[in-house]
């Protein structure tokens, strides 16, 4: 299991990459959340109704994982119900980062899965991306509603909401969602090219053989379509 990062360095990456996720266009007005795990039973969050491009570390919250405030004086966001589950059912992850990238949020909003094998790098680090099914935001049915995809999985799409991933730390969870949004655009635009060029099943295996050496566990993100080899 990795360690722990300290509290200064929490705050640091939650800033950093709110501000990531404000400047690429992921998030809109006070959207998405962040958080990072610091203790076996303590996480640092984003508070609600604030924009992730403008965040402080004054405005941050610690909390245990039933919720309980431990410090800051803000409200945290609504939806850390679902960061919280997240830490349970996957003890070794130290980041969550939910936002709303354009590309994957039209395929939640369809309520279509990312599971087409078209980019070598994103077969690597996210593999496919299933739908939960659609939750009230910020409700326990949210939470409940990832809870089955996460030891399978590093990033999920929220139906008719958004994305969530989780890793090793926060960076490797905004990496996840860059990724799955990549995946999101191509598939997208081969789609409107009426292109359908899979990867083929053995360079499929050949790129899921390199999770380990790219710091992701072999056996979680699943295993995107391919073709037949020829």
């Amino acid at each position: 299991m990795s360690a722990y990062p300290t509290d200064a360095e929490a705050k640091r990456d939650i800033l950093d990459i709110g501000k990531k996720l404000y400047e690429r266009g992921f998030v809109a007005a006070n959207d998405g959340n962040l958080s990072v795990r610091v203790g076996e039973n303590a996480v640092w969050a984003t508070p609600t109704g604030v924009s992730k491009g403008s965040m402080t570390e004054d405005m941050l919250v610690k909390l245990d994982l039933d919720g309980r405030v431990l410090e800051g004086s803000a409200k945290p966001s609504s939806e850390v119900k679902m960061h919280l589950r997240i830490y349970k059912e996957q003890p070794q992850m130290r980041g969550v980062a939910h936002a709303h990238p354009p590309f994957s949020t039209t395929f939640a909003a369809a309520g279509l899965p990312l599971d087409e094998g078209l980019i070598q790098e994103t077969v690597v680090l996210v593999g496919t991306v299933p739908v939960a099914p659609y939750a009230v935001p910020g409700s326990a049915a949210l939470a409940d509603s990832v809870a089955p995809f996460c030891k399978d999985y590093s990033a999920l799409l929220l139906e008719h909401h958004g994305l969530v991933t989780w890793g090793k730390s926060l960076q490797q969870a905004y990496f996840f969602l860059e990724s799955a949004e990549a995946l999101a655009r191509v598939m997208l635009y081969t789609r409107q090219l009426g292109a359908d060029h899979l990867l083929t099943e053995s360079q499929i295996d050949s790129l899921i053989a390199l999770r380990p050496g790219w710091g992701v566990d072999l056996h979680r993100g699943g295993r995107p379509k391919g073709r037949p080899d020829p």
